[in-house]
């Protein structure tokens, strides 16, 4: 999709094709006769950070090459939220994005790899887009996590809120959108709708359906912000 709206031409990247539907439905409901969304292109990338960063920067090299380049880069889809401050069916717009478990074990715990003298753990979306995507659909907004392994014990996920204590959520590809994104010195941000909470593995207590609702909804109110959003706001 092509337009004429104000905002930068924005790269929606998700996992898999029920994702992407779900946003490219939301967007479609929310544009109005000028909107911004007419610039959204929403792709579905991959499962997990190697192949999501791998898909977003292939993207992004062919926008720019003919001559129609991205302006920010969105990561959105599903995920797991850490009870109780993310329930299933919520939504959480990342104000960092951090890479969980890019590093090394130790005999005295996980050590990142920055911790290791190089490379980078977090990136952080530009703040006024965060507070405006989160007003407009009533997000809360914390660090989401990319795991490249989903937590499946109540274990792992105390480890990881202990780590990272604003934590809201966990997912695959948002590391690899961001890394991407760096790669073209663009903005990133991260949208996850709570399918599922964070701990022991359960599929029955999964609301997929529900969590891709709730993501329709949520870019059906993002279309006006990224309509008139700046990059030098």
């Amino acid at each position: 999709m092509t337009g004429t709206g104000r905002g930068p031409r924005v790269l929606v990247a998700t996992a898999v094709p029920a994702e992407r539907d779900a946003v490219a439905s939301g967007l479609s409901a929310g544009a109005g006769p000028a909107s911004g969304a007419g610039r959204v292109d929403v792709l579905a990338v991959g499962v997990g950070p190697a192949a999501a960063a791998a898909g977003t920067a292939a993207a992004l090299a062919t926008a720019a090459a003919h001559g129609t380049p991205y302006g920010l880069v969105v990561s959105a889809g599903i995920g797991g939220g850490f009870p109780p401050d993310a329930p299933v069916g919520s939504l959480v717009v990342a104000d960092a994005v951090t890479a969980a478990d890019l590093g090394a074990e130790t005999a005295d715990g996980f050590l990142p790899v920055t911790e290791l003298g190089f490379g980078r753990v977090t990136y952080e979306p530009p703040g006024t887009l965060v507070r405006e995507l989160a007003a407009a659909a009533g997000a809360a907004t914390g660090t989401v996590l990319t795991v490249s392994t989903v937590t499946g014990s109540a274990e792992r996920a105390a480890g990881l809120r202990a780590r990272h204590p604003r934590a809201l959520a966990e997912a695959m590809e948002g590391f690899g959108v961001a890394e991407a994104a760096a790669v073209h010195g663009l903005p990133v941000c991260e949208v996850r709708a709570v399918s599922n909470p964070v701990g022991p593995r359960d599929r029955a207590a999964w609301r997929i359906g529900d969590a891709l609702t709730a993501l329709t909804g949520a870019f059906g109110k993002f279309a006006p912000v990224l309509e008139s959003w700046n990059r030098h706001d």
